[in-house]
């Protein structure tokens, strides 16, 4: 049986899930993962009046919604609540004691929507999108085969595109006995039931320094070991400093400049061999060691593309070589961080629209509606620890490397009165890097308590080259933490 769906509308299958019983459908659009980069691309092409089919292996909603973003951040909450109610008089006495483990892990459980999607899939439905569950792979030139969890397959056809939103999945390192040590990935780090007494974490970046925040104040003793000469290595150095910093006051043994060469695990307890001829045993090893994309199992040598390989887009997410095939999100490697990836699909979905319309793309503007230009200009990041690190642009050694003419300024944030009445011995740092030939910002660095929501303000700046001139009409309220904007224009100026 053949069957097609309504271009205009939802259509006589849009918003209903399943329907895997064999022969072939037709929609403009057919989309692989349903995570929030599909669900952003599926909105957009169906507000454009296209019609939508998604497909899903695991849950709608994606890695964020129930191993990352959210779970993770609803567990290091509590963490950097009480480590701020600490620092504030009159309040520290009532904060001294461990964090309620159990109430904090049934908080992440519900932030996770207890690992179930029936929400998402209500969202999808909504929108008039069809989904199906299954594993998509491409068949050739605009068509993507499901094989869904009882084995029977179906063939979508697409009129217009087909979107890879697949995102991407944790690497563990090939090392010896890693087979038999079961050691967790980001995954198991942000569902794990129960604490572990002891905690080792191989990886000094984001997801390293985040879970070993989060589980160090769960209680566990945490061992973290990087094998750069310091965290965070793709921030401004003196973010890892503060970072590594805090940790150890914790509690945390924090060992820089050190690789594992080896796991043993042995009832339940792993030992992990390191290069300087130590060892670090702990009941479980959390390796933050990189990302790959997933795009192993997708059919890509069907279209001439090598299978598990990042995709090379253009800045309206398209493929290149294909006038058909998009990749968006972590699978193009051009920011893999979900609000980046939802950006592009927003980007994408019309660049998409526009095309299926005939309408002539925006392409020579760069800061127009079909260029994800901010990917390389203006991505912001907030790592969630005690301090919290918020960035945007390039780091000063990136900026000098790309050839730019740029003063960094730098201001104590302990200077700051909204600073210091916000803890009690407030710690942090600011950065801002002047491009001195246009006098605009090229990128922000924060590192304190609270600096997240400074974060959008720095963005804004950034993506919108507002020139330094300009931003010195922009009164920060007294006594906030934002007045550090003064205070580092007011250095610049001299």
């Amino acid at each position: 049986m053949t069957s097609s769906a309504n271009t205009g509308g939802t259509g006589e299958q849009s918003g209903r899930t399943g329907g895997t019983d064999g022969g072939t459908s037709e929609y403009d659009v057919v989309v692989l993962g349903a995570g929030p980069v599909g669900e952003n691309f599926a909105e957009r092409a169906r507000a454009a009046g296209l019609s939508v089919a998604v497909v899903e292996s695991e849950l709608v909603g994606g890695e964020c919604s129930y191993w990352a973003c959210m779970p993770s951040k609803a567990l290091l909450r509590p963490v950097i609540t009480q480590a701020d109610a600490r620092r504030v008089p009159g309040v520290r006495g009532q904060v001294e004691g461990p964090l309620d483990a159990e109430a904090v892990l049934a908080h992440r459980d519900a932030f996770a929507s207890q690992w179930k999607d029936d929400g998402q899939v209500q969202w999808l439905d909504g929108i008039g999108a069809r989904l199906y569950r299954g594993q998509g792979r491409l068949d050739g030139t605009r068509r993507v085969t499901v094989t869904a969890p009882d084995g029977a397959r179906r063939t979508l056809t697409a009129r217009h595109a087909v979107a890879v939103c697949t995102g991407s999945r944790a690497v563990l390192p090939q090392l010896p006995g890693m087979d038999g040590a079961r050691p967790w990935t980001s995954r198991e780090a942000t569902s794990a039931e129960s604490v572990p007494p002891r905690l080792a974490v191989v990886g000094g970046g984001v997801v390293g320094v985040e879970m070993a925040t989060a589980w160090q104040a769960l209680g566990s003793r945490v061992t973290l070991l990087a094998r750069d000469r310091g965290l965070l290595p793709r921030m401004e150095p003196f973010a890892g400093e503060l970072v590594a910093e805090s940790l150890r006051g914790a509690g945390a043994e924090v060992r820089l400049g050190v690789s594992v060469t080896s796991v043993h695990r042995e009832g339940g307890t792993v030992t992990l061999g390191l290069d300087d001829g130590g060892s670090v045993q702990a009941e479980e090893v959390l390796f933050a060691t990189g990302r790959a994309p997933r795009t192993e199992d997708l059919g890509l040598e069907t279209v001439g593309l090598e299978p598990g390989g990042w995709l090379d887009v253009d800045d309206s997410c398209r493929v290149y070589g294909f006038d058909w095939l998009y990749a968006v999100g972590d699978v193009n490697h051009r920011a893999l961080l979900t609000h980046q990836g939802k950006y592009q699909a927003r980007i994408a979905g019309a660049a998409l629209a526009a095309r299926a319309q005939g309408v002539p793309l925006l392409e020579s503007d760069p800061w127009g509606a079909h260029a994800a230009t901010a990917d390389h200009r203006a991505v912001p990041q907030v790592v969630f620890t005690d301090p919290e690190v918020a960035a945007v642009g390039p780091t000063l050694a990136e900026a000098e490397a790309a050839g730019h003419r740029v003063r960094a300024v730098d201001y104590d944030l302990s200077g700051v009165a909204g600073a210091a009445l916000f803890v009690d011995g407030y710690r942090g740092k600011a950065r801002m890097l002047v491009d001195l030939d246009r006098e605009v910002l090229l990128g922000v660095t924060f590192v304190g308590p609270g600096v997240g929501e400074l974060l959008q303000s720095a963005t804004l700046a950034v993506a919108g080259e507002i020139p330094v001139e300009r931003l010195w009409h922009a009164v920060p309220a007294y006594p906030t933490i934002s007045e550090v904007w003064l205070r580092l224009l007011e250095t610049y100026r001299g």
